[in-house]
C-alpha cells in the first residue's frame, strides 16, 4: 500500500511539473494516421506516420527509451533517440510513465527480432495515468477485481481480450446470417406493463413521470409477436433482459438474450433453421465446429439428435411419463425409483409439468453433451407454445441443450386468443399457490392476439451462456463485460 501511495505522489509531482511549464496536460485530441494493427503492416521507410495508445513497457536509457504503446487490438513498438528528440527527449524521461497515453509520430522500421517498430521523431503527451498499473493481475484472488475494474483486466489480459473480441464477432456473425435471410432488427421496451415473456421472477421499478410500478423485462418475446401481427415477417432483437433470481456459473440477473419470430414457420421449420445458424456462426467465429469445454470435448458436426421427454426419462431412470400421466403416479414413481429432487415434490404449487421439468433435469439434462434438441415439452410449462394436434397434453416445442445447459428454448407459438387466454388463467392459479416465476395474465398481449396473428415461431438464445461455451469459460461473469456485484465496503 505504502508503495502504491508513493508512486501516486511521484505522478500527482509530475503532473504538476508538466502544468507548471504551461503545457496542457489532458490533451482534445490527436491526429492519427494509422491504428496500431495497420501500423504493424506498413512498409519499411514509410514517413510521418502518426499512432497513438497506452504505454504497457517501457524502458529508458540513456540517450534512447523503446516500449510498447498498446490499444485492444494489439501492441506496437517505438523508439526514440535522443538525437532525432533532442529537444523534449529529457522531457519524456523525466515526466512520461507506464500507464500514459501517449502519440508518437516518425518512421517505420523492423527490428533484428522482425518487430516493426516505429523511430520516433515528434511526440505528445495525450493523458497521464496517476495510477500505476498493476504488475500482476491474476489468480483466484483478484477474479473479483477483474470484474469491478474489467478495464484493468483487458490491459493486463489478451486472453480477456479474445474472449470479448469473439463475443462481439460471435454476435456479428449471427446478426449478418438473420440479415441474410431476411429478419430485420427491432427494440422493443425495457419498461414494461407486465413481466410476460417468460416463466421468471422479474425486478419491480417505478416509474415518477407516469407515477406507476413497472417490471424490467423478463424477455421481449411479447413484443417481437406484436411486430409480427403488425405485418412484418421475421423480426429479432439482441434483448438486455431482467430476473430477479438466483446467481451462478450459468446464470446472471441480467443478460443478453437474441430472440427472434418468423411468420409461416412452425417448430420443425425452427428446427432446422436452428441447426444451420449455429453451426454456420460457430464455424466462421471459431474456424471449426469442435471445441473443448472444461475438459469435456464439444462436436457441433453431424446431424443433431432429437430426444423428446418420454424418450430421455425412460432412457435416463426407466419411468414412463404415458403411464405416469399424472401428478400422483409421477411422484409415486419418482419415490419407488429412489431419486432424490431438490424440492418437495408434493408441494401443491408443482403441477405435473413442472416435475416432469424438474426429473428432466436431475436425469437426463447433464448427461446432454452434444447438441440435442429436447421435444413434447407439458402444456403446463408452456404457456405461450402451441399444443400438439395429436396430443393436446403436449407443445409443439423444442430447447436446444449443449453440455447440460439449455442455450436455445423454441416451439410454435400460440396464435389462439381463446386458448391463450385460458392458458394465463393456469398461470395465475399457481401464483396463487404459490409459484412466483408463473406468468401474469397480459390482456393487452391477449387482445393483439384477437386482431389476428399469422402462424409462427421462434425462439431465445442466452448469448452469454453460447459465448462461454465457446471459450471455455466456467462463469457468465467472465463473458460479460462489466457483471453486478455487490459494492465494495
Amino acid at each position: 500500500m505504502t508503495a502504491t501511495t508513493n508512486e501516486y505522489d511521484i505522478r500527482k509531482q509530475k503532473l504538476a511539473r508538466i502544468s507548471d511549464s504551461g503545457e496542457i496536460v489532458y490533451k482534445d485530441r490527436y491526429v492519427v494516421t494509422h491504428d496500431l494493427d495497420a501500423a504493424c503492416q506498413l512498409e519499411d521507410g514509410t514517413e510521418n506516420v502518426a499512432v497513438a495508445g497506452r504505454i504497457v513497457s517501457l524502458r529508458k536509457m540513456g540517450k534512447m527509451a523503446f516500449g510498447h504503446i498498446a490499444d485492444i487490438d494489439g501492441k506496437f513498438q517505438f523508439l526514440m533517440k535522443k538525437d532525432f528528440i533532442e529537444a523534449t527527449y529529457q522531457a519524456f524521461k523525466d515526466n512520461v510513465d507506464i500507464g500514459d497515453y501517449i502519440g508518437l509520430s516518425g518512421e517505420i522500421f523492423t527490428t533484428k527480432t522482425q518487430e516493426k517498430t516505429l523511430i520516433v521523431k515528434e511526440w505528445t503527451l495525450l493523458s497521464k495515468s496517476l495510477r500505476p498499473l498493476p504488475e500482476k493481475f491474476h489468480g483466484i484472488t483478484d477474479k473479483e477485481q477483474k470484474y469491478r475494474k474489467r478495464y484493468l483486466d483487458l490491459i493486463s489480459s489478451r486472453e480477456s481480450v479474445r474472449r470479448f473480441q469473439l463475443r462481439t464477432r460471435f454476435i456479428n456473425t449471427i446478426r449478418a446470417y438473420l440479415n441474410r435471410h431476411k429478419f430485420i432488427e427491432i427494440d422493443t421496451p425495457v419498461l414494461t406493463n407486465k413481466a410476460s415473456g417468460a416463466l421468471a421472477k422479474p425486478f419491480l421499478t417505478h416509474n415518477n413521470a407516469l407515477d406507476i410500478d413497472v417490471y424490467l423485462r423478463i424477455a421481449p418475446e411479447t413484443y417481437l409477436k406484436r411486430a409480427i401481427a403488425g405485418g412484418y415477417n421475421r423480426v429479432y432483437e439482441f434483448a438486455r433482459c431482467f430476473r430477479n433470481e438466483g446467481i451462478d456459473p450459468s446464470h446472471l440477473p441480467d443478460f443478453t438474450m437474441l430472440e427472434y419470430y418468423a411468420a409461416y414457420w412452425n417448430y420443425l421449420d425452427n428446427m432446422a433453421f436452428t441447426e444451420s445458424l449455429i453451426k454456420a456462426a460457430v464455424q466462421e467465429t471459431i474456424g471449426g465446429l469442435q471445441f473443448t469445454y472444461q475438459g469435456t470435448a464439444i462436436d457441433l458436426d453431424g446431424p443433431w439428435e432429437k430426444k423428446s421427454f418420454r424418450e430421455l426419462i425412460m432412457q435416463d431412470c426407466g419411468i414412463d411419463l404415458v403411464a405416469a400421466d399424472d401428478k400422483a403416479s409421477l411422484v409415486a414413481a419418482i419415490e419407488a425409483n429412489g431419486i432424490t429432487i431438490d424440492r418437495d415434490i408434493k408441494d401443491k404449487s408443482i403441477g405435473y409439468g413442472t416435475l416432469v421439468d424438474l426429473l428432466y433435469k436431475k436425469v437426463s439434462r447433464p448427461k446432454l453433451i452434444n447438441p440435442t434438441f429436447l421435444t413434447e415439452h407439458p402444456l403446463d410449462i408452456s404457456p405461450l407454445a402451441r399444443k400438439n394436434d395429436d396430443n393436446p397434453a403436449i407443445v409443439d416445442r423444442f430447447q436446444l441443450v449443449i453440455n447440460g445447459w439449455e442455450v436455445v428454448n423454441a416451439y410454435s407459438e400460440l396464435i389462439d386468443p381463446i386458448d391463450q387466454m385460458d392458458r394465463f388463467r393456469s398461470q395465475l392459479e399457481a401464483r396463487e399457490l404459490g409459484d412466483m416465476e408463473a406468468m401474469e395474465t397480459d390482456e393487452e398481449f391477449v387482445t393483439c392476439m384477437e386482431y389476428g396473428m399469422p402462424p409462427m415461431s421462434g425462439w431465445g438464445m442466452g448469448i452469454d451462456r453460447f459465448v462461454a461455451l465457446l471459450t471455455d469459460t466456467e462463469h457468465l461473469r467472465d463473458v460479460v463485460l462489466f457483471p453486478l456485484l455487490k459494492p465494495e465496503k
